[in-house]
């Protein structure tokens, strides 16, 4: 089921999300209906509280970023890279980054709930991230690069942060009309949303 995702301004996305246990209810139907919403949106990353739960869930899937014309001389990725962009698909419960590592790099990020603002974030390129999978089985992985930056991108949304925190006091200043804008839904997208402020 394609879940209406919550636009900026929500108080749900500053919220802390809760651990979570194995019988959270409905927990798989959760995970597979956030899969749904996030491929409908065209996304590569959804967390809980983007769809009104507050907990410490988050899912990732980076085929998007793959799917690029491997002839477009801007092409940034390696055929490695490539690969591992097309292949991966994970969900994080309770996660914890507990180290990022290496020198600061730009990307141009978005977000699901803040439409038609993207914006250049500086994040560090190597993380390494405790979590359960949807079976529940704990991993302590390291992952680089565009994968690490999407999982941080998501585990600040299960910390109550969003991507435009980590912009300068003046970018913030120029976008607070269109902010708004998005909190009372006006808007044109091309996926389900709810407004707080409509």
């Amino acid at each position: 089921m394609i879940l209406p995702i919550v636009a900026y301004g929500d108080p749900i996305l500053r919220k802390v999300g809760v651990e979570i246990a194995k019988e959270h209810p409905n927990l798989q139907q959760l995970i597979s209906d956030m899969f749904e919403t996030m491929n409908n949106a065209f996304g590569v990353g959804l967390a809980a509280p983007q769809v009104g739960k507050a907990i410490r869930l988050f899912i990732v899937e980076t085929k998007p970023f793959a799917e690029r014309d491997e002839d477009d001389e801007e092409d940034e990725f390696s055929p490695e890279e490539r690969s591992q962009l097309e292949d991966f698909r994970r969900v994080f419960i309770n996660a914890k980054i507990l180290e990022e590592d290496g020198k600061e790099w730009i990307f141009n990020e978005g977000c699901l709930s803040i439409p038609k603002i993207r914006e250049d974030v500086l994040r560090k390129p190597k993380i390494r991230i405790q979590y359960y999978d949807e079976h529940f089985n704990f991993l302590d992985e390291t992952f680089e690069g565009l994968i690490a930056r999407v999982i941080q991108h998501e585990y600040d949304h299960i910390e109550g942060k969003l991507f435009t925190d980590k912009i300068s006091p003046l970018r913030k200043r120029l976008l607070k009309g269109k902010l708004n804008d998005i909190s009372k839904g006006k808007i044109q997208i091309g996926y389900r949303m709810r407004f707080p402020n409509k």
